[in-house]
C-alpha cells in the first residue's frame, strides 16, 4: 500500500516567522515512522508554499498513491480540502485521511459538507493511522473497531471510542532514521489551560516525556544528517528542571555542536537552567506574556506575575540567550489602559523580541465554546475562507480603528525602544560564557544589519546598534560573525582602512575563511590596492565568487 502524507497550504499567506509554520509538523513524520516500520511504502510532500493546482494534480498523479493522509491545522484545512478533491477527481479509489487538530475538532463539520474526506484521525495519530491501514488493506474492512477515528456510514457519522493516548513516547521510532527535519520535540501535553489555546482538549492537559537520551539520540541522528539548528517545539520544555539539565549535559557530553530555540513558561526558568541550555546551544526562548494587564492576563487563563515576568527576560538576556515576547491583544475587556499597560510592561522588561497578534478564536478552544454557545454560532462558518475569528468582531466593546491603531502603537512604541532595551544588557561575567557571549552579540547585531530588524524604519541607528554589538563580541571571544559584520559596516562608511584593520585580526583566528578574505579584497579595491585584493582572491581558485572579482580587475 502506498501512503503519501501532505502538509497543505494555508489560506493566509504568512510574511513574518515563516519558521515557525511552514514546515510539517512533528505528527506527520512520527505518522511516517511508524507506517515505514510496519512495511508501508510512505512519502511526505510539503506543499505548505505550493498553491499551483495543476502542479498538485501533477504531483498527485506521478505519485499514485493508494492513501492520502493530510495534517490539517485549521490555518491550512481549505488546503487539505482543495488537494483532497483534486485527488479523488484524479483517483475516485484513493483513500483519504484527515487528522491533526484543525480535524479533530471540526470532524462533524468535514465529514458533513466533503464527502471526498473518507476518514479523520481523532487526537494522536501514530497507532491509529496504522490500524486503520492495516484494516482498509485486510478482507474485513469494517473500521468500526478501529478506535479513534470518525467517517460515515451512509448519512449519519460514526465517531469510534476515543484511543488511549501512547504511555511511553520512546517507544516510537525516531523519524530521524528516516527523515531530516529541525522541529524537534521531547514532550507532549501541557498542564495549563489557556483559553485561547486547543491543546488542553486535544491533550486533555496531560504532559508525557521521552527520556532525556531517546530525544538526544534524535538530535545526534539530525545532526549526523547535517542539521545544525533546531526548533525545540515543546510547550514546557524546562518545567522539569532535572530533565532540562540532563538533556543539556547529554548535548554537551555528545559534542553535538547545535544552535536551537525553545519555548518557555516564565515562572519556569532559573539561573542554572539557562546557563545549561545556553551551554548546550540555546540562543532564543519565546514566553507567553499575552499582556501587560494582569486582568486580562487572568481572562486569558494565564495568572502570571508581573515579578516574574520580568526575572525571566532578565536572566534570559543575562545569560546570552535572545527573549521573545508573546503579546495578545483585541481581547476581553481591552481599552487603551491596557494596552498602555502593555507598553509599560514592555519598557520595563525590555524584550530584543516581540510578537503581537490579534485575538484569534479557533475550534477546539475554550474561547471558542464560550462564543459559540452565548452567540449560537453554527460550524457552517468555517464554509468561508478564514483561518479563525477575530475576538474583536464580536465584541461591541472593540472595533477595527481601535484594534489597528493599538496593534501599530505596540509596534512602534516596541521598535522605538528597542535601541536602548539593547543598551540595557549585562551579560553574567562568567569566563565560560563568553564565548557563547560573544556569539549571541553577533548574532543579535546581524538581525539590526541584515535580519529581521534591518528592513523596520521605526528602529533608529540600526547601524550604531550593530557597530556596538559586534565590538561587544569582539570584547568577550574572537568571533567569526562579528568581524565579518564590523568589516562590512565599516565599508558601508567609507572607512576602508579600519575595515582591513578588524578583517586582518579576524583572519588571525579564521584563517581559511573565505567571506573574510572576499570582503578584504573588496576594501582593498577601494583604497586602489589591486595587488593585495587580488592576493585575496586567488586564495581561492575554486570559488566563483573570487573568480568574478578576479576577472574584474583583469579586464
Amino acid at each position: 500500500m502506498k501512503v503519501l502524507l501532505i502538509y497543505p497550504y494555508a489560506i493566509e499567506e504568512r510574511v513574518f516567522y515563516k519558521e515557525d509554520i511552514q514546515v510539517p509538523l512533528m505528527g506527520i513524520y512520527y505518522i511516517a515512522s511508524v507506517l515505514i516500520e510496519n512495511g508501508y511504502e510512505v512519502e511526505i510532500i510539503n506543499l505548505y508554499e505550493e498553491k499551483d493546482k495543476s502542479y498538485i494534480e501533477k504531483i498527485l498523479r506521478e505519485k499514485d498513491p493508494d492513501v492520502i493522509g493530510f495534517s490539517v491545522l485549521n490555518a491550512n484545512r481549505w488546503g487539505a480540502i482543495e488537494i483532497a478533491e483534486i485527488a479523488k477527481g484524479i483517483n475516485p479509489d484513493v483513500k483519504i485521511i484527515f487528522g491533526g487538530p484543525g480535524a479533530t475538532f471540526l470532524y462533524e463539520h468535514l465529514l458533513n459538507h466533503f464527502d471526498f474526506i473518507d476518514y479523520i484521525v481523532i487526537g494522536e495519530g501514530e497507532y491509529t493511522v496504522l490500524e486503520l491501514l492495516k484494516t482498509l488493506g485486510s478482507n474485513n474492512k469494517d473500521v468500526s473497531q478501529v478506535k479513534g477515528i470518525a467517517y460515515r456510514d451512509g448519512k449519519s457519522i460514526i465517531r469510534t471510542n476515543d484511543r488511549p493516548f501512547i504511555s511511553d513516547l520512546d517507544s516510537l521510532p525516531i523519524p530521524a532514521k528516516y527523515f531530516k527535519y529541525m522541529h524537534v520535540s521531547s514532550s507532549r501535553g501541557c498542564p495549563w489551560n489557556c483559553i485561547f489555546c486547543g491543546s488542553p482538549k486535544f491533550w486533555k492537559r496531560k504532559l508525557r516525556f521521552r527520556s532525556p537520551k531517546n530525544f538526544v539520540d534524535e538530535i545526534e541522528l539530525l545532526y549526523k544528517k547535517g542539521a545544525r539548528f533546531f526548533y525545540f517545539s515543546d510547550d514546557n520544555l524546562t518545567i522539569d528542571k532535572k530533565r532540562i539539565i540532563e538533556i543539556c549535559k547529554q548535548i554537551i557530553e555528545r559534542e553535538l555542536d547545535i544552535s536551537w530555540n525553545a519555548i518557555s513558561r516564565v515562572n519556569y526558568v532559573d539561573e542554572e537552567i539557562l546557563y545549561w541550555m545556553r551551554m548546550a546551544g540555546c540562543i532564543q526562548i519565546s514566553y507567553g506574556v499575552e499582556s501587560g494587564s494582569e486582568i486580562i492576563r487572568k481572562i486569558l487563563n494565564k495568572p502570571l506575575k508581573w515579578e516574574d515576568i520580568k526575572r525571566a527576560f532578565y536572566l534570559t538576556k543575562r545569560y546570552g540567550i535572545l527573549p521573545r515576547a508573546y503579546f495578545i491583544y483585541g481581547s476581553p475587556g481591552e481599552s487603551w489602559d491596557t494596552i498602555n499597560e502593555t507598553i509599560r510592561l514592555i519598557n520595563e522588561i525590555k524584550p530584543l523580541s516581540c510578537l503581537f497578534y490579534i485575538l484569534d478564536i479557533f475550534p477546539g478552544t475554550e474561547l471558542y465554546e464560550r462564543i459559540k454557545d452565548g452567540l449560537k454560532l453554527d460550524e457552517d462558518i468555517w464554509l468561508n475562507k478564514i483561518e479563525g475569528i477575530m475576538y474583536w468582531e464580536l465584541d461591541p466593546r472593540l472595533d477595527e480603528n481601535f484594534i489597528l491603531e493599538a496593534g501599530k502603537r505596540l509596534r512602534t512604541e516596541f521598535y522605538r525602544r528597542l535601541p536602548e532595551f539593547v543598551d540595557s544588557i549585562s551579560l553574567k561575567e562568567e569566563k565560560g560564557l563568553y564565548k557563547r557571549h560573544a556569539d549571541f552579540c553577533s548574532r543579535l547585531a546581524m538581525t539590526f544589519t541584515h535580519g529581521d530588524y534591518s528592513g523596520i524604519e521605526e528602529i533608529p541607528d540600526k547601524d550604531k546598534i550593530a557597530e556596538k554589538l559586534y565590538k561587544m563580541a569582539l570584547g568577550y571571544s574572537p568571533d567569526l560573525r562579528a568581524y565579518l559584520g564590523l568589516g562590512i559596516l565599516f565599508q558601508k562608511k567609507g572607512k576602508f582602512e579600519d575595515s582591513i584593520r578588524v578583517l586582518k585580526e579576524g583572519i588571525k583566528y579564521f584563517p581559511e575563511n573565505e567571506d573574510l578574505y572576499i570582503c578584504l579584497g573588496i576594501s582593498y579595491i577601494n583604497l586602489g590596492r589591486i595587488e593585495d585584493a587580488i592576493s585575496c582572491f586567488k586564495k581561492f581558485p575554486e570559488s566563483e565568487r573570487a573568480h568574478y572579482y578576479l576577472q574584474m580587475l583583469r579586464g
